[in-house]
């Protein structure tokens, strides 16, 4: 079986910003030592999907440097991780939504001519075998299956819902926030909302996006218009999420999904990974989530004496990272970083090479790349003049962009 796994990374991801503000979305680090697109990678890699194509648009030089430097298969193979900027093939312009990117790209399907094409999402934080899924999808028969994750009714209106027919396979409708759901056969308190992750007959794929293309009324979005295209050709199926069974896991972080599209749902799905018994568990070997690790000594903790002590408490230390007589307690400190004598950092995300001074304090914070926080400085105290500063979000978070210059 021919299968051509392609990864949409173009997004530009404007409510993460400032984290986007020099990166794409699928670039921007997560954990500590990972990026986002890592978890979709890995979960391909994982079920053995090896021939993988990664469409970019948005500044997307880091996020290419990170596939080319760390996601290096065997060429000999015939293996690869291959990340494709925009090339206007087609014309003087760029991707007008995920169909067209697709649609731009077909000479990558023709090259591979495989039977069946994957098109999964580069930005979501789960794992999922996706061979699982491609096994559903050929058994049925359908020309498209479409993942999906049970939410409860009453979220209905912040997603793309997912209606079936009565036996709960069959996909009758595809309808974004709707206000009016009907609950699904089997829990009509739960709908289902897609994830973004589509399995695609190569030819059902190439038909669609080519009538796609010449619809001038058209979005050229999968969710918007491919789907509901082949919705109403009665050819498209759902895949419960929930029958997903990834090895080494358990039943406490199966069918763990989190769209970290926003700042808090970003830093919400942090402070999940440093509590005693997380719902995503990052440990688990027999999924290993891949990336690249910088050539970094181990984390040190320096300082045994009276107030000056360098400890970390409930937190995820990266290596590189330095704790001089400081204390992290629920944070991550990602590589590179350091903690100068008597400061504290609490419930806060640091990324790589951040150094933070002498006695300063950070709270609830998400402070990214380079940023030096100042002797005595204080951040998250006074959220009316972290405002003027920086990013504060809805839930009260700072937010400090890679490389910003902080006064105390």
């Amino acid at each position: 079986m021919r299968v051509l796994a392609i990864v949409l990374a173009g997004g530009e991801g404007k409510r993460l910003m400032p984290l986007t503000a020099d990166r794409a979305k699928p670039a921007v680090p997560f954990g500590g030592i990972y990026r986002l697109i890592d978890f979709v990678l890995s979960n391909l890699a994982n079920g053995h999907y090896l021939k993988i194509v990664v469409l970019t648009q948005y500044k997307n030089h880091s996020l290419d440097r990170h596939i080319s430097s760390t996601w290096r298969l065997s060429a000999m193979l015939g293996n690869y991780v291959t990340p494709v900027p925009a090339q206007q093939r087609l014309g003087p312009h760029w991707f007008s939504g995920s169909a067209d990117a697709l649609f731009q790209n077909l000479n990558l399907v023709y090259d591979e001519m495989p039977e069946h094409v994957i098109v999964f999402g580069a930005d979501h934080i789960y794992r999922m075998d996706p061979r699982q899924m491609v096994e559903q999808h050929i058994d049925s028969g359908a020309e498209v299956t479409v993942a999906a994750i049970r939410q409860p009714l009453s979220l209905a209106d912040q997603f793309g819902v997912i209606e079936t027919d009565p036996a709960g396979r069959r996909i009758v409708a595809f309808r974004e926030k709707p206000k009016d759901a009907v609950g699904l056969p089997d829990a009509p308190d739960q709908v289902y909302a897609s994830m973004g992750n589509y399995v695609f007959k190569t030819q059902a794929m190439i038909d669609a996006l080519r009538e796609d293309a010449l619809d001038p009324t058209s979005k050229h979005d999968l969710g918007g218009n491919i789907i509901p295209m082949m919705v109403k050709a009665g050819s498209a199926e759902v895949y419960d999420f929930a029958d997903n069974v990834v090895p080494g896991s358990t039943e406490r972080d199966r069918g763990y999904w989190r769209d970290v599209g926003t700042l808090d749902a970003y830093y919400e799905a942090h402070m999940d990974l440093i509590s005693a018994h997380p719902v995503f568990n990052l440990y688990n070997d027999r999924w290993p989530i891949y990336t690249g690790h910088p050539p970094l000594p181990p984390a040190k903790f320096v300082h045994n004496t009276g107030d000056r002590v360098g400890r970390a408490v409930d937190s995820l230390v990266s290596p590189g990272v330095i704790v001089s007589g400081g204390l992290a307690e629920r944070s991550i400190l990602s590589p590179g970083v350091v903690l100068h004598s008597h400061s504290v950092v609490e419930d806060s995300v640091l990324m790589d090479s951040v150094k933070v001074g002498r006695g300063a304090i950070v709270r609830k914070a998400i402070i990214d790349k380079n940023v030096v926080i100042p002797d005595g400085a204080r951040i998250g105290f006074d959220l009316e003049h972290d405002r003027s500063r920086f990013a504060v979000t809805k839930g009260g978070i700072v937010v400090i962009g890679k490389n910003e210059v902080i006064d105390r």
